[in-house]
């Protein structure tokens, strides 16, 4: 940068891009590059615009330009009832629809004093451990197709739609599940659900070991992965980065462990919740905590319908009065999502209506770093990088 004259072209601008012709010689140009990647829609990450100034190759400095996918969903909030909020909360993050939902009505309940019935803290927990493997599930499929290996989303898929059908049939939905309720959930368990999960989770168990087998030990994911992209524990505490992009550089902090909430404490002790953690924190290791955490979750499932099992029939929702109204007053509730911690600050007035409803999501610092991450890096690492921050634009939004 450093007085030098920009240019600004955009991709597969090519040669024509530029104010001089290809050869060399002393006429040569030496301007840095502004090269704009997006807006465009990578898959599961949603519309984002990077903004690159470039060094030949070296990228000197990176802009994330987000809002592209901005729909107002904390306005929206303000002018939906206890009971439609809901829907809102479980679409800005497409990938964790339910962990979404259950912030939302874990902070109203916490406003009001609200005890949920066990059956329903259970089938919540094991829900969320469900919903956080099929979140990784998707970014291990399809973070080797922006590397250029097909055929692990085959396997993702394969897994994911297992998963995915046993939840359909309790809910209804494939993505937006909308089964949380303030009190509970939306209704009990079908007839035999139970042993249908089970068989989804241990096919998914017996079939993991084949993602791992494709990439961890392939010599050109290895290449493209590791050493690239590194995360500091500087870096984190200075931009709020949380979840698996934090533990895989070694910051041991997990809210469920941590700060416990529903069934996680008394997993905690039966030894069946585990932190995982790696220290290289570069994008080999970012994978990799993606593939520990969905054995863990996988475990934690098994342990929830165990719990269940051994459960009395009994209601999985509290009756609440026909219009809901909270408190006064104000609270903040904070979960571990798939992708980090999610916070929902909540504000009444007394109405129906929720005064204000303050989302702090995870994708939205993990974009945040970007810039610090990508600067010093060359083009080619800049999609595995990308990539390996595991983040959902309309989370970023809202």
């Amino acid at each position: 940068m450093t007085g030098q004259e920009q240019i600004t072209v955009g991709v597969g601008a090519g040669a024509a891009g530029f104010g001089y012709e290809r050869g060399g010689g002393d006429g040569l140009a030496t301007q840095d590059m502004v090269l704009n990647i997006g807006p465009q829609h990578p898959a599961t990450h949603g519309v984002l615009r990077l903004r690159l100034v470039l060094d030949g190759e070296r990228i000197v400095h990176a802009e994330p330009i987000i809002g592209y996918m901005h729909r107002g969903a904390e306005k929206l909030f303000e002018v939906r009832d206890y009971r439609q909020i809901v829907v809102l909360a479980n679409r800005h993050d497409w990938l964790s629809a339910f962990s979404n939902e259950l912030g939302v009505v874990l902070a109203v309940e916490r406003m009001l004093g609200m005890e949920v019935p066990t059956r329903a803290v259970w089938l919540r927990t094991l829900l969320a451990e469900m919903n956080r493997a099929l979140n990784h599930l998707m970014f291990m499929g399809s973070y080797p197709i922006e590397l250029g290996a097909i055929t692990p989303m085959f396997y993702a898929f394969r897994e994911r739609e297992t998963l995915q059908q046993v939840m359909e049939e309790l809910s209804g939905g494939r993505m937006h599940y909308m089964f949380n309720r303030v009190g509970g959930l939306k209704e009990d368990l079908p007839a035999g659900w139970l042993d249908r999960c089970q068989a989804a989770v241990d096919a998914v168990r017996r079939r993991l070991p084949q993602i791992e087998e494709l990439l961890l030990g392939n010599e050109i994911f290895q290449a493209r992965t590791q050493n690239v992209g590194i995360l500091s524990r500087e870096l984190i505490d200075a931009y709020g980065v949380s979840g698996p992009i934090a533990r895989a550089s070694g910051v041991d902090f997990d809210l469920r462990r941590d700060e416990p909430y529903l069934a996680y404490a008394e997993l905690l002790a039966d030894g069946v919740l585990r932190v995982p953690t790696r220290t290289d924190g570069d994008a080999y290791a970012r994978f990799r905590l993606l593939l520990d955490q969905t054995w863990v979750s996988l475990d934690i499932v098994d342990a929830c319908i165990d719990r269940l099992r051994s459960l009395d029939r009994g209601p999985v929702n509290v009756r609440l009065p026909k219009i809901l109204k909270a408190p006064e007053g104000s609270t903040y509730a904070w979960t571990e999502n798939p992708l980090g911690i999610n916070g929902y600050y909540l504000v009444s007035r007394g109405e129906k209506t929720p005064w204000r409803m303050k989302l702090r999501t995870a994708s939205f610092n993990n974009v945040a770093v970007l810039p610090e991450v990508l600067t010093g890096s060359v083009v080619a690492d800049m999609v595995s990088i990308l990539g390996s921050m595991f983040f959902v634009v309309g989370d970023v939004d809202k």
